[in-house]
């Protein structure tokens, strides 16, 4: 299959088979145009050819991303994404070489969970994010404010007080509101500047960063419940090396979108997955990431709760993850 017209695929991706068979073409695409992906799955001596499944394909160590260019193309990169980090700490980058995927990828997935952005006004709460360059998440969230098409969305900093303002401006207006933010900033602005407002839709995208004390999930999503007098907290799962998101829609179980699946994997043998309510690491498939790396292991904890839906656990290690900083106590 052409390249283009592989990329095209992804997006159509309707069935089980039709998974499998982009996957497996993805693979054999990322094997022989990635040199450090090749290398990785040459290494235990898998042989492309003997694949039928992907869940045969071997997973990257997502560490891969600080120490490599995990590139499946020979042409400049138009963008490059990077991790947020500490002085000194080494920070994963992501080199993308059509952003048309992740624009399609992120409003194809938006529209699936949570419909036209045009029906939002969606406020940003993204410090951290929004105080350095190289940041998938606030590209991601620039370009739905764009496709909100609302003069009354935007981003915020520091300025609680004036998002307060904001939210009760809007309390009769016939459009929802989304308030995405970062957990410590949420937290923050839950604890001082709390606003009842029932049809507020809020997602938290993790991300307490060393601001704040970890905490359980569930602990975080009734603090902000409570302060903004809202039935449910949704939450986004996403990272710098993946150009796809999945999403919990209030409940804690995350789903993806067509061309990304989650798979979780035995703790103590990597090409060995696990059934239902047994816990191990998340391993994710994302097609979007055509050229650079599809199949990458993570270091988060998690477990599947249905066919269809994930819970994540936490992590374990310090790695810098978009909605898995809450551990398990």
């Amino acid at each position: 299959m052409d390249i283009k017209e592989l990329q095209d695929q992804i997006f159509l991706i309707k069935t089980e088979e039709q998974f499998n068979r982009i996957a497996l073409d993805v693979f054999h695409f990322q094997y022989e145009n990635n040199p450090v992906y090749r290398n990785f799955c040459d290494a235990p001596g898998i042989k492309p050819s003997n694949l039928d499944h992907y869940s045969q394909i071997p997973f990257l160590p997502i560490e891969f991303f600080k120490r490599h260019k995990v590139i499946s193309c020979r042409e400049t990169p138009s963008l490059v994404f990077s991790s947020s980090g500490t002085t000194g700490m080494q920070t994963s980058r992501h080199f993308v070489k059509e952003p048309d995927i992740y624009r399609q990828s992120f409003e194809k997935a938006f529209r699936l969970f949570f419909g036209d952005p045009e029906d939002y006004h969606i406020l940003a709460l993204l410090p951290g994010y929004m105080e350095r360059e190289g940041s998938s998440l606030i590209y991601m969230v620039n370009e739905l404010i764009q496709l909100s098409n609302s003069s009354r969305s935007g981003f915020y900093l520091d300025e609680l007080d004036q998002l307060r303002t904001q939210i009760i401006s809007l309390r009769d207006d016939e459009r929802k509101i989304l308030l995405l933010g970062v957990s410590f900033a949420l937290l923050e602005m839950a604890e001082n500047f709390p606003v009842e407002h029932p049809r507020l839709m809020i997602m938290e995208t993790g991300g307490m960063k060393g601001r704040r004390k970890e905490m359980i999930r569930e602990e975080l999503h009734d603090i902000l419940k409570n302060a903004f007098s809202v039935e449910k907290i949704c939450s986004e799962y996403g990272m710098t090396e993946l150009l796809s998101q999945a999403y919990s829609i209030g409940d804690g179980f995350f789903s993806t979108p067509p061309w990304m699946k989650v798979l979780i994997r035995d703790m103590n043998d990597p090409f060995s997955f696990l059934e239902f309510e047994r816990s191990g690491g998340i391993s994710v498939i994302d097609l979007a990431n055509l050229y650079s790396c599809s199949f990458i292991a993570t270091q988060d904890l998690g477990k599947y709760v249905s066919p269809s839906e994930f819970q994540i656990l936490g992590r374990f290690d310090n790695s810098d993850i978009r909605g898995c900083n809450l551990m398990v106590s």
